[in-house]
């Protein structure tokens, strides 16, 4: 069993920056892809970003590219997410994730954990 916990959150301004940061407990995260996702209210989770498990490659959804950097220190057993520019179309709930098959996809299923997730508010 892994536990993540998020933090980092708030209410900021557009072209603000925020880093979130994901915890985990219970195991060690050096062998897991992990993810950060996001969901506004009545909209569905989507994808923002992942990491392989040795951080040498990125993924980011269109929307953010540029702007988010997703990083980890295996060492501290914490990913982060770094958001610059902030839009208020990025406000939302935002949930760190890891894929224990080492793989990760887009895709929110293809994650086995997730965390309580970290509110993010964008004022325009």
């Amino acid at each position: 069993q892994v536990q993540l916990v998020e933090s980092g959150g708030g209410l900021v301004q557009a072209g603000d920056s925020l880093r979130l940061s994901c915890a985990a407990s219970g195991r060690t995260l050096s062998g897991y892809v992990m993810g950060w996702f996001r969901q506004a209210p009545g909209k569905e989770r989507e994808f923002v970003a992942r990491i392989t498990s040795s951080g040498a490659t990125t993924y980011y959804a269109d929307s953010v590219k540029g702007r988010f950097t997703i990083s980890r220190d295996n060492a501290k057993n914490t990913v982060y997410l770094q958001m610059n520019s902030l839009r208020p179309e990025d406000t939302a709930v935002y949930y760190c994730a890891a894929d224990r098959g080492g793989l990760g996809t887009n895709w929110a299923a293809s994650y086995d954990y997730w965390g309580q997730g970290t509110q993010v508010t964008v004022s325009s």
